[in-house]
């Protein structure tokens, strides 16, 4: 094998080194699914150059109006949540519209960001980046977010229902 020279070494972001941005998503009216997904692309840091794979190099997300998410097809009516109460026969469902309907509708929007992200102490990490509000208000001023307009990334990202 041949050894390595210096215009073959891999770049690796260290902690210390990463740029971390502040970005706010107001989510009226955009897909859930899809929302998530660009969501935990932009916690992973994916969409960086310096993306390393052990290394939290994702950026700060802030997510406003999760309650004005919508559902494709008839998933609102007919998608269930599951969890575990700890007992024997213990486990419960609910529709989505019901949470979204519910006190905490930001909720729909925090479990797909975190079903999409790795397991461990690192996605972990990652998700606590995420910042999930019901309503167009967020106490994240003084960060000065840019805004990141999904719904013109793709079509798709966005229904009128």
């Amino acid at each position: 094998m041949k050894a390595l020279t210096s215009a073959t070494k891999s770049f690796v972001a260290k902690p210390a080194e990463v740029d971390k941005k502040w970005i706010v998503i107001d989510a009226a009216g955009l897909v859930v699914g899809r929302l998530a997904s660009i969501i935990a692309l932009r916690l992973r840091g994916k969409h960086k150059p310096d993306f390393t794979p052990h290394v939290d190099t994702g950026d700060n997300v802030i997510v406003i109006n999760a309650e004005k998410v919508v559902f494709t097809g008839r998933k609102r009516e007919q998608k269930n949540y599951y969890h575990h109460t700890g007992y024997i026969g213990g486990i419960k469902e609910r529709s989505a519209r019901f949470i979204l309907e519910g006190r905490f509708p930001e909720r729909v929007v925090e479990k797909a960001v975190e079903r999409m992200l790795p397991r461990g102490p690192l996605g972990k990490q990652q998700l606590g980046n995420l910042r999930v509000y019901k309503g167009a208000s967020h106490p994240h001023e003084a960060q000065q977010p840019a805004t990141l307009d999904v719904a013109s990334l793709n079509s798709k990202n966005t229904r009128l229902g």
